[in-house]
């Protein structure tokens, strides 16, 4: 699929995405504080009825995790469990939006703790209601997730 995973480095934010509404703000600091594995600076950033849903079937955290603290505590906080400390960490390539929907393009790298690396690409598509990230749809390789994981193909 053209680009290797390896070949998937890092690169700072402040490279020239920039935020053009209040929303898309919001949604990089969203990923900015994601980055940085603060929980409660993460929980912060919700709507106290927002909603996960990563886009998949079959791998663990498929389904539709809500309201925040669901969120925070009994999803977020066991994926990155699974990290070293600080990862994995998201980097936003392309962002657009319309209204209160604001829909991008991110990598996500890192270190699992058996020190195997993680590197995987993805969509979302993040609805804001009163300044807060009210509905997280995740898109992602789920096949390279469960090989990752040995959940098979």
């Amino acid at each position: 699929m053209g680009q290797d995973r390896a070949d998937l480095k890092m690169k700072p934010q402040a490279l020239g995405l920039r935020a053009g509404t209040a929303q898309e703000e919001l949604v990089l600091e969203f990923f900015r504080i994601l980055s940085t594995g603060d929980l409660e600076a993460i929980r912060a950033t919700l709507h106290p009825d927002a909603t996960w849903q990563p886009m998949v079937e079959g791998i663990p955290g498929a389904g539709i995790h809500g309201p925040r603290d669901k969120i925070v505590d009994g999803f977020l906080a066991p994926v990155r469990g699974l990290f070293v400390a600080g990862d994995p960490k998201t980097t936003v390539d392309r962002m657009v939006s319309s209204g209160d929907t604001v829909m991008c393009e991110s990598r996500g790298v890192g270190t699992l703790l058996d020190g195997r690396a993680y590197s995987n690409r993805y969509a979302w598509s993040i609805e804001v209601r009163d300044g807060k990230i009210f509905a997280i749809r995740e898109y992602m390789d789920s096949h390279y997730v469960a090989t990752l994981f040995g959940l098979g193909t």
